[in-house]
């Protein structure tokens, strides 16, 4: 068996918490339209802001196994295709963050409304701050790949 490096965890950590980033907001674009048309409205809420509470510290995890990763690249050395990757990685991660931020910062204040007026203030904004950071996060993953 090979031996388990330094190295090995913290691409392991990375990757790990890709994939609660990622696949949680995925499986939630899929069962939060089933739960808001089946469960009442405290359910779907519920659900969402627990999984904040996983998502937030894996993002936290995949920011800083990200400045580890960049801290074992000699990027001095690295090509300009590569370091243009890397920037539009880096704006990709931003970007994802800032989405799913607004997302959540649209949803938390407006929960005390009733569901007719949050409904009409926040649901498209918060629609789109979430698919902006869903598909930002997943184009990040994909230039962490090529990377």
């Amino acid at each position: 068996m090979n031996p388990l490096t330094l190295g090995h965890l913290r691409i392991f950590l990375h990757i790990i918490a890709g994939c609660v980033w990622l696949g949680g907001q995925i499986t939630l674009a899929a069962i939060v339209p089933v739960l808001r048309r089946t469960a009442p409205s405290d359910t779907t809420r519920a659900v969402a802001q627990q999984f904040q509470k996983v998502a937030w510290p894996a993002f936290a995890v995949l920011v800083v196994t990200g400045i580890w990763n960049l801290g074992e690249v000699s990027i001095g050395n690295q090509s300009s295709q590569y370091i243009v990757t890397l920037f539009i990685k880096l704006l990709c991660v931003a970007v994802s963050g800032i989405g799913a931020g607004i997302h959540a910062l649209v949803l938390g204040p407006n929960a005390a409304l009733g569901p007719a007026e949050r409904a009409h203030r926040s649901k498209m904004l918060s629609g789109i701050a979430a698919g902006v950071g869903l598909i930002f996060g997943i184009g990040a993953a994909l230039l962490g790949v090529m990377l």
